[in-house]
Formats: structure tokens, C-alpha cells, sequence
């Protein structure tokens, strides 16, 4: 783990800062990995972070079919579940969240009936939240589609790529 000064941001506010304004608490630890892998991956200044799932801190898992048994609503929540979860193996691994620069790239699945379409909105959840944290440098592209499962039956996954401070 390497802690990197806090950048001066155009605004004033830092990621930590904009947790606090907002209210938002992270999981005091991110999920344990369910593989051989770990949860972030450092490399020549990019914060590659695994594919996290909806899980709460007690270990629950949210579970289901989106368009099936989940609504696309519930589903978005579980996408902002996913981003805090992500920020907290991004804090694990940093120190604090204002040693990250920002948010490149998300790649994010939703385990999705055949018919379900609407793979965009329910991500929207999770890039709202990491938008919210990171101001003008959370904007990120993006991918999201459904898939036919996805690890213990989770509603969804993001994985991301961030920018080290």
C-alpha cells in the first residue's frame, strides 16, 4: 500500500471530502475476493479494481435475475452498492481515496433475463455514485451489458480502472 500527498483539486473538495458532504460511508473493509485474484492491481499509474459484486458488510449477497425476480430500480441500487464497495478496496489499497486522480473506465454486468434491455440504466447507479465522489474526474467510459449468470447468483458486477492522484 503507497499513500500519495493529497492533489490540489480545481474545486476545493477531494473524494474524501465529497464522502463526507454527501453522507455516503464505505464498508469499513471491501469484500474478500471469492478466487485467486486480488481486488486491486496497481500498474504503471492505473488502480485495476476486480470485479466487485453487491455485497453488505454483514456478507449478504444481493441475489437475482434483473427483469425477472429483481426490478431494473432495485437492481440500480445494488449498482451503487457495487461502487462502494469498489471505493473501499480502492481506500484498502491506497490509504484514502484522495490518492485517486479519478475514474477511467467501468466495465459493468448485469445477470439479466433475455428480454431485459435495460443493462444502462442499471449501471447508471454505480457511475453516478463514482461521479459524485470524484466530481469532473469521475466521468469515465463505459461498457455495460447483460450476461446469463454471473458468481453466486449476484444482480451485478463492475469492474474498474482508475488513475493514481
Amino acid at each position: 500500500m503507497t499513500s500519495m500527498p493529497t492533489p490540489t483539486r480545481q474545486d476545493g473538495e477531494t473524494p474524501e471530502s465529497r464522502l463526507v458532504a454527501a453522507k455516503i460511508a464505505l464498508p469499513s473493509a471491501p469484500p474478500t475476493p471469492i478466487g485467486a485474484f486480488a481486488n486491486v492491481r496497481e500498474h504503471r499509474g492505473l488502480l485495476y479494481v476486480s470485479g466487485q459484486g453487491p455485497v453488505l458488510e454483514d456478507g449478504s449477497l444481493m441475489r437475482g435475475k434483473v427483469g425477472g425476480d429483481v426490478e431494473a430500480e432495485v437492481a440500480r441500487q445494488h449498482a451503487e452498492i457495487v461502487a462502494l464497495n469498489i471505493l473501499a478496496a480502492l481506500r484498502g489499497h491506497c490509504g484514502s481515496l484522495d490518492a485517486v486522480g479519478g475514474v477511467v473506465k467501468l466495465l459493468g454486468l448485469v445477470n439479466a433475463t433475455p428480454e431485459f434491455d435495460r443493462h444502462s440504466f442499471v449501471i447508471d447507479g454505480a457511475s453516478n455514485l463514482l461521479a459524485a465522489v470524484f466530481g469532473p474526474a469521475g466521468i469515465h467510459a463505459r461498457s455495460s451489458f447483460g450476461v446469463v449468470s454471473l458468481p453466486n447468483n449476484i444482480t451485478v458486477e463492475v469492474e474498474a480502472i482508475f488513475e493514481r492522484a
